[in-house]
């Protein structure tokens, strides 16, 4: 103690502390491995995210990065890291799905773009070009993001605008959800300490296995289209 003053105590430690009394010690051991994750678990968690694999929650690095900074916003310097690994990851995410499209074209939107989106997607890319990646990156869910990646590729939206619009978007996006961490992340664990503290370990044990499952599933699909692609080389004519 330094000058009468104690110590202000972390809320999420606290939360984890009311949960392992509340129930099994498997509970806190959950909730601490949540908050270990860092920048490493964020950074992972961006790259599928950006990618053709699908995942339970629409915007799961949103919500992981604002529940770290919850946990990690004593300090400007922490959040910063945060985002920055949310940033990285997504632009690693990113450029590969606009890849993927590039090199698939036509074939590999008509597979992983709905056709109800379709259409759409293609009109406002071919019109707007990177500023409809940008807006599809800033905006928040519903809000889909993997399409205009695609098609951006697929169209051959040149890569190093493409890469200055969706960076610029991601750094404003995660930047902003650093500061709403920083700022009102106490409050956001309060309220879940109140209502949802007995939940914590069925939430995230389901969301943890939704995630698998979608990994798994994209994983599949993706090979499963691979195999399926007709070869792009030509068998020699026979002889007369």
């Amino acid at each position: 103690m330094i000058l009468g003053l104690t110590p202000r105590p972390n809320p999420l430690l606290l939360l984890a502390q009311r949960v392992h009394h509340a129930g099994s010690p498997s509970h806190s051991h959950l909730l601490r491995w949540l908050m270990s994750l860092g920048g490493l678990g964020i950074f992972a968690v961006a790259i599928v995210d950006s990618s053709v694999i699908p995942l339970p929650l629409p915007g799961s690095t949103d919500l992981l990065l604002l529940l770290l900074t919850a946990h990690r916003g004593t300090t400007v310097v922490s959040a910063v890291w945060l985002a920055a690994c949310a940033f990285l990851g997504s632009m690693v995410g990113g450029y590969l799905t606009w890849s993927a499209g590039r090199k698939g074209g036509e074939v590999t939107l008509e597979r992983y773009v709905p056709r109800h989106l379709l259409g759409r997607v293609t009109g406002w890319v071919e019109h707007h070009g990177v500023w409809s990646v940008a807006l599809a990156a800033i905006l928040p869910p519903p809000i889909p993001l993997t399409p205009f990646l695609l098609a951006a590729g697929a169209l051959k939206v040149p890569r190093t605008p493409f890469l200055i619009a969706y960076g610029a978007a991601r750094m404003t996006r995660y930047g902003l959800l650093a500061w709403l961490g920083i700022t009102y992340g106490r409050h956001f664990v309060r309220v879940w300490e109140n209502t949802l503290a007995g939940w914590t370990s069925t939430i995230l044990w389901v969301y943890a296995s939704l995630v698998a499952a979608g990994i798994l599933y994209g994983i599949w699909k993706f090979r499963r289209g691979s195999a399926n692609r007709p070869s792009s080389k030509q068998p020699a004519s026979e002889p007369a």
